[in-house]
């Protein structure tokens, strides 16, 4: 006699060459070019230009790090266009800047014409000056001065004339007398009775 799990078991195994026969006789469903990106590797990022040596020339490079991309990424141009392959923004941008490079600007002119089109907004730091010493100057001043706190607070607890925790033990704690241990008996005595 054949037991109820032997007799699915066997004919989950004879369904199986079935299943396998009908998917490879399913018609091909048509898929849009735009359904699946992954079907497709070049509908999810343009194809890149080839690698020139300026690409990797350390000016270009420390320059494109002082910059932020315009695509709203709050990412360095440098970095936006070597990690994130579908922007469009930072491509263009390490163009213009290779561009101006080979016309002869130094770094500080090639900055200063971003600046002046876009505004200080593109760089990565603004320069330490006017108000913008504050977002320098003011996260290291709390700090230090929470520093000065705590240090003022634990040093007023650990004060001699502090008063001592109760679980304090040591040859300071004072050691219960005979009264005392002669009531804790008794108490004692009454809990276990």
């Amino acid at each position: 006699m054949i037991d109820r799990r032997r007799f699915l078991a066997l004919g989950a195994v004879a369904l199986v060459p079935a299943v396998l026969r009908a998917q490879d006789e399913a018609p091909a469903v048509p898929v849009a070019p735009d359904a699946d990106p992954l079907r497709d590797p070049f509908t999810v990022g343009r194809v890149r230009d080839s690698l020139t040596a300026m690409d990797s020339d350390a000016v270009i490079i420390a320059l494109e790090r002082r910059l932020r991309c315009t695509c709203g990424c709050t990412l360095d141009i440098y970095t936006c266009r070597t990690t994130d392959f579908t922007c469009t923004f930072s491509p263009a941008l390490h163009k213009e800047i290779v561009a101006l490079y080979t016309a002869g600007q130094t770094p500080e002119q090639i900055i200063a014409t971003f600046v002046a089109r876009e505004g200080e907004s593109i760089l990565m730091a603004p320069p330490a000056e006017g108000f913008n010493l504050t977002g320098y100057l003011l996260p290291g001043l709390l700090m230090a001065a929470g520093l000065l706190g705590l240090t003022a607070w634990i040093m007023r607890r650990k004060a001699p004339g502090a008063v001592p925790t109760p679980a304090a033990t040591g040859p300071t704690a004072t050691r219960p007398d005979e009264d005392q241990l002669a009531e804790l008996r008794r108490a004692l005595d009454e809990v276990d009775a």
